[in-house]
């Protein structure tokens, strides 16, 4: 006979399972840690949870996650706005920016193309990219999408956009292993790769 938890302690378990890379026995201990040991902390967490929630949104200019409606990497005057960085997610500018080997402006994509899960440019926010490129003085596009098959036919789609508008478009390169991600990459790795970027060829060519 299979132990059935009350129904909110499931519902617990259930929720904590929404983390990436947290599967049932991860949640369950998760939930049993903090109700049996740290349930000021639990109940901390939930608090901030609940105000992140409601006050963290998406950059206007860039997409990245901030509390105000233009995030303070886009508003510091010190970054060169001529250069502009797209990303796949707000932990890839998070790596760049420890990687200290870029002083441009950032464009995050929050994902990268996935047809099957219904993600095409508009979700990408590429519209919003596009009028970037119309309206500000951006030379230059640095396509830092992760090495794989998604994030590659996001960088291609990316340069087509840029050469569109003649901006010349390069896309980090050495130093990054084929299905490696950012995040992951440690300062050394990804600001060599920043320094050895190569121009994108053509979709198709």
């Amino acid at each position: 006979m299979s132990l059935s938890y009350s129904p909110l302690l499931e519902e617990l378990i259930r929720s904590l399972q929404c983390l990436p890379g947290v599967g049932r026995k991860s949640a369950q201990r998760m939930a049993f840690h903090t109700l049996s040991k740290d349930r000021q902390g639990a109940t901390e967490l939930g608090a901030v949870l609940q105000r992140a929630m409601a006050a963290i949104t998406n950059c206007s200019r860039c997409r990245m996650l901030t509390e105000e409606d233009v995030c303070g990497l886009c508003r510091n005057p010190k970054r060169d706005s001529s250069a502009l960085c797209v990303v796949e997610s707000p932990a890839d500018v998070l790596a760049l920016e420890e990687s200290q080997g870029f002083s441009g402006l950032y464009f995050v994509l929050m994902g990268h193309l996935s047809p099957i899960d219904g993600i095409g440019p508009a979700e990408l926010g590429l519209d919003l990219f596009e009028r970037r490129l119309v309206e500000e003085d951006v030379r230059e596009v640095i396509v830092a999408t992760n090495v794989t098959v998604e994030g590659d036919a996001t960088a291609h789609l990316i340069a087509d956009i840029g050469r569109r508008h003649g901006t010349a478009t390069s896309r980090i390169a050495h130093g990054v292993p084929m299905g490696g991600e950012l995040e992951f990459l440690d300062s050394g790795t990804l600001a060599r790769a920043l320094s050895g970027r190569r121009q994108l060829p053509l979709a198709g060519s």
